[in-house]
């Protein structure tokens, strides 16, 4: 192999464990949005940790964060604004990251 097929290859290595840690840091962000969404409905225990499951579930639905957002949105109501869930959101994604980054 020539210097050059090597860096390739570790090139792509770095991109598909980038994109697993993004992967992983995005569900784990999702499930503390759900059990933050959770407190605030009122759940608790294993009704929080199914709610929170939702929440991970709706972001397959598509590309983005607009299905999780609306998932939560919707589930809210009135008990949190889109100005507080976006931050949250941002607010969770940095603390997955670190979560992931520490268990990795």
């Amino acid at each position: 192999m020539t210097t050059f097929d090597d860096r390739e290859n570790a090139f792509e290595n770095k991109f598909v464990h980038d994109a697993e840690l993004q992967f992983k840091a995005e569900a784990r962000r999702n499930k503390l949005l759900g059990l933050w969404a959770a407190e605030l409905l009122g759940k608790s225990g294993a009704d929080a940790e199914a709610y929170a499951k939702e929440v991970v579930t709706a972001d397959f639905e598509e590309a983005g964060d607009e299905d999780v957002y609306r998932k939560v949105a919707g589930d809210l109501g009135g008990r949190a604004d889109e100005t507080t869930i976006r931050t949250k959101m941002v607010e969770l994604l940095a603390v997955a990251k670190d979560q992931v980054m520490k268990e990795s």
